[in-house]
């Protein structure tokens, strides 16, 4: 149906939709039923954006060894624009000649004036050339090294040189051809865009809008990968920093991830820091990089790339990926075996299997390492002994960083917490990970008239127990949760309900989960 004048046509993630005029983000949205978490940014894009064609200088060529960039040098000469009205007319193109200077796709006809001079050319010079001299005979062709040759090119001789992909240009031989060629548009410089939380914004007709972008992990790097699904477990990416080339989360900032896949960052690419400054950052690549020793490529924007482009700083971006995450941990065998089962995926069940049972252990760790297998053993304890917690991250933030490092609780739901002495109403815990040895923990909301029954005390490095975990199962006005005087604990949080720690005893392991803090719950006392 032909669009009225009472009527707009807005695209929402590749799909078309007819709209009211005067309709808003919000009125797309609920039309589209379009991927979306509240309060995350969403694109927009003008039509008037995409009328910029003549005036982009960059383009992606895409061949079967790999994506070479070429920047136009002077749009307005007549190669310039020759090769902006006709690029497309060159997909599919085979290499008709290569030698160690050059290497030509083609022939097609185009209308240009060859010239009889010989050029001189330098390496990565891209040029017109006409075989023999004719235009019905022309190639597009690419300089390999420095050299000099006649090949009929029109008097502007190079209209381009090759900006990134280079070395693809060596490895290009006559089986290949030209996949495909797209305009690359200059992000930054488009003032036709926005990037808003607001869901009242009016749009216009032919607004492209971009409400999440979708990831395909790699197999290739199964741990990585995990550590992409516990930054975005809340189904969203933060945009803590931006550069023309990239944008990335910090979440997960010092939180380590190993180097499992060297590969070039396409456009799209997620990868993970694995060493150095920012290791556990996670980046997603808005424009074409190199392979890295400290970047290991965990995955890539299968869609939405359009709204990594345009997203700001400070926003988070709805996200999904593929395959959706298997999470196991703190849910029972009755939950999960049927999810598995549809999955193809074999549950070994270990440990308690009662109907109250919560798993807190699995092997193999990873997503994509259960669906590789088709099976994942996981051991399970009764409800009861899982132990809730609320944090209370806004009066302990560090303190509570050093806890959710030593539990794995950033990447995982259920940590492992080993008793290490009990004595009356006390217990004391000792983490598994030497986190002392790189994690300071300074004084941060220490008591001041009392401990409440339940509270979590860190021992802070005003004494020499730096780093235990205590609690007490009565309030107390003398000693925080550790025993250590006032002035050397940190209050983190509280456990839910206390008395699933009675029947514990030393040598044993406690399971823990957060889960949401009550209002107000936490205050300093």
């Amino acid at each position: 149906m032909p669009i009225t004048s009472n009527e707009i046509s807005v695209e929402v993630n590749g799909q078309v939709y007819t709209l009211p005029a005067g309709s808003t983000l919000g009125d797309a949205l609920k039309v589209s039923r379009a991927p979306y978490i509240a309060g995350a940014a969403i694109g927009i894009l003008k039509k008037a954006a995409e009328k910029r064609t003549e005036k982009i200088t960059e383009y992606a060529i895409n061949t079967p060894k790999g994506e070479l960039r070429i920047e136009i040098k002077d749009p307005e000469s007549t190669s310039g624009k020759l090769w902006a009205e006709h690029y497309k007319e060159y997909e599919g193109k085979d290499i008709h000649w290569e030698s160690p200077e050059a290497l030509a796709f083609g022939p097609f006809e185009a209308d240009i004036k060859p010239s009889r001079e010989t050029g001189n050319f330098e390496a990565f010079d891209v040029l017109f050339g006409a075989g023999g001299f004719d235009p019905h005979n022309t190639h597009l062709i690419m300089s390999r090294k420095r050299h000099s040759a006649e090949y009929g090119s029109p008097d502007d001789g190079v209209f381009a040189s090759i900006v990134t992909g280079r070395k693809i240009i060596s490895k290009i031989s006559k089986e290949d051809s030209i996949l495909s060629i797209e305009p690359v548009i200059e992000w930054e410089r488009i003032t036709e865009k926005t990037c808003t939380t607001d869901l009242s914004t009016p749009l216009e007709d032919e607004d492209s809008v971009y409400t999440y972008f979708e990831v395909e992990l790699s197999r290739n790097a199964p741990v990585g990968a995990e550590h992409f699904y516990a930054l975005t477990r809340e189904g969203t990416l933060k945009v803590d920093a931006i550069t023309s080339s990239f944008i990335s989360d910090d979440s997960l900032r010092e939180v380590p991830a190993p180097y499992e896949n060297f590969e070039q960052r396409r456009e799209g690419a997620i990868s993970v820091r694995t060493v150095g400054y920012g290791t556990g950052r996670i980046y997603n690549s808005r424009e074409e990089r190199p392979s890295s020793l400290v970047h290991s490529v965990v995955g890539q924007v299968t869609k939405g790339l359009e709204l990594i482009k345009l997203a700001e700083k400070g926003q988070k971006l709805s996200v999904e990926s593929l395959p959706p995450q298997i999470v196991l941990l703190g849910h029972s065998f009755e939950e999960v075996e049927p999810l598995l089962s549809s999955i193809g995926v074999e549950l070994i069940k270990e440990g308690y299997a009662g109907e109250d049972s919560v798993i807190v252990r699995q092997e193999p760790p990873t997503t994509l390492e259960i669906l590789g297998e088709a099976k994942v053993k996981a051991y399970a304890v009764a409800r009861a002994k899982l132990i809730e917690v609320e944090l209370y991250t806004e009066i302990a933030p560090k303190s509570i960083d050093f806890f959710r490092h030593a539990l794995d609780l950033k990447t995982k739901t259920v940590g492992k917490l080993p008793v290490h002495m009990i004595y009356e109403t006390t217990y004391l815990f000792k983490t598994e990970k030497e986190m002392v040895k790189y994690k300071e923990i300074l004084p941060e909301n220490t008591p001041e008239k009392k401990v409440l029954a339940g509270e979590i005390g860190i021992t802070n490095q005003a004494a020499k127990r730096m780093g235990t975990i205590g609690v007490r199962l009565i309030d107390d006005d003398l000693f925080g949760p550790t025993g250590e005087k006032f002035s050397s604990t940190n209050i983190i949080g509280r456990i839910v309900e206390p008395d699933r720690l009675k029947g514990i005893k030393e040598g044993d392991a406690i399971y823990i989960t957060e889960v949401a803090r009550k209002e107000n719950g936490g205050q300093k006392n």
